[in-house]
């Protein structure tokens, strides 16, 4: 009976680390499918976005890296140029309740005002469980679903991995050139990069 109960309890640990694995994400498989508020109470899944192109941004608007691409506003014109072209465009914070960046919604409506946000909605990940099932370590650290619901691409939002904003001019910007040629019905010509940023600061 004992063996019977251990194998048993085997079994179930085996099938939930497998269960596990398989929601992490990789390129060029399905994106694992997850369900978040966004800072005004509104549930948004990803599956709903289905053939569309889907940025996922991890956002922090206490990290330098972040400031970065706000205060230049190279975020912003990438959300505006983009969402206009029917991309979805999805923020996602996963700073654990009293580390930087976990604000309450108030706090985040005010400064995704003041910023001049225009991303389709701003998502509370404060368990972080989704940015670990995405494998996101950095702020800001970038990924794209294709209309298929496939990850395409996973990294940095560019190759010039330091804080200065006179850097975004030289950079090459991967999801413009990403989005650019899937937008037009070409491959991605870059799936992976090296994330750069402040680290996520989970629980």
């Amino acid at each position: 009976m004992k063996t019977i109960l251990l194998l048993t309890l085997l079994l179930i640990s085996v099938n939930i680390i497998n269960a596990s694995e398989s929601l992490k994400a990789e390129i060029d498989k399905t994106a694992p499918n997850f369900t978040l508020k966004d800072s005004y109470g509104k549930t948004h899944n990803l599956s709903d976005f289905k053939g569309k192109y889907v940025v996922l941004e991890w956002i922090n608007y206490g990290c330098p890296f972040v400031k970065k691409h706000y205060d230049s506003k190279n975020m912003q014109s990438l959300q505006k140029e983009y969402t206009a072209k029917g991309v979805i465009w999805l923020s996602i914070c996963s700073s654990a309740e009293g580390k930087e960046g976990n604000y309450s919604n108030n706090e985040i409506n005010k400064r995704s005002k003041d910023y001049g946000l225009v991303s389709t909605a701003y998502l509370i990940d404060e368990s972080g469980i989704v940015g670990k099932m995405y494998g996101a370590k950095s702020t800001p650290h970038m990924f794209i679903v294709d209309p298929t619901g496939n990850l395409a691409y996973a990294g940095g939002i560019d190759d010039k991995t330091t804080p200065d904003q006179e850097d975004i001019k030289i950079a090459k910007n991967f999801i413009k050139v990403n989005l650019d040629a899937g937008l037009a019905g070409k491959p991605f010509p870059v799936k992976t990069s090296k994330p750069y940023g402040c680290s996520v600061k989970y629980k």
